[in-house]
């Protein structure tokens, strides 16, 4: 879970949010290429939302895993997308997933 100490903070709208990626792109025999998923945490809340985005495409072809690229208008258009689709950062409960496209929408 996502802490304003151990986590990169970014501001949305006036808003702080702590952030954090909670699983790289990983491949399962199961379900094959899984994408990254980051947890955000609005400052002095308590529930979570985790972003869970889609595998990168070079993955699915069978190319070398790259860097992670996370920009801060990824991040903010994935707050925005997580806020709109019902998430309530000041309700109790467990992390909210989101799924959201490659650019955080």
């Amino acid at each position: 879970m996502a802490n304003l100490h151990s986590s990169t903070i970014i501001v949305v709208d006036g808003i702080t949010y702590a952030w954090e990626i909670q699983r790289e792109p990983q491949f399962s025999d199961l379900d094959g290429w899984k994408g990254m998923t980051v947890s955000l945490l609005q400052h002095d809340t308590q529930r979570a939302a985790l972003l869970e985005f889609p595998p990168p495409k070079r993955l699915l072809k069978g190319l070398p895993r790259g860097r992670l690229q996370i920009s801060d208008a990824m991040l903010t258009r994935g707050v925005r997308a997580a806020l709109q689709a019902g998430w309530d950062p000041e309700s109790r409960g467990k992390p909210v997933v989101f799924m959201v496209d490659a650019e955080g929408n």
